[in-house]
């Protein structure tokens, strides 16, 4: 079964280092990508609202992330850049690696989510998770 996915979830998993919203985010959000690195072949479902990763977020009211307009402002840009569009399923290895070589590679990442408040970490990364 896919799993949903919002797009740029694939670019902060990559520099991903357990700082978060609160312990509760960050116990959640590491559980969810060693799922995902556990099982890289996993289907997921691109999609442009709260998923696995909002789950404990405390920017998710009732379903809707109180960011809404910035966030989905990446996902968007995410998709375009992949050359994907919403509701694309793809596996998580697949995803992951278009936004390696056609987001992070390119030097993208910084005009997409740049003034993202974990900027700070992403920025200070050369390096990517690995699969």
């Amino acid at each position: 079964m896919s799993k949903c996915l919002r797009p740029h979830h694939g670019m902060c998993f990559q520099f991903y280092e357990g700082k978060g919203y609160s312990a509760d985010f960050t116990d959640h959000m590491g559980m969810v990508i060693r799922e995902f690195e556990e099982n890289p072949s996993q289907k997921i479902v691109l999609q442009v609202e709260t998923d696995i990763v909002c789950k404990n977020c405390p920017n998710n009211e009732s379903g809707v992330c109180n960011s809404k307009d910035k966030v989905e402002r990446y996902d968007r840009s995410v998709l375009d850049a992949c050359r994907l569009s919403e509701g694309t399923e793809i596996s998580y290895e697949d995803f992951l690696k278009k936004v390696r070589e056609l987001i992070i590679a390119t030097g993208k990442r910084e005009d997409i989510c740049g003034d993202c408040s974990w900027d700070y970490i992403c920025r200070n990364k050369n390096v990517t998770r690995n699969l």
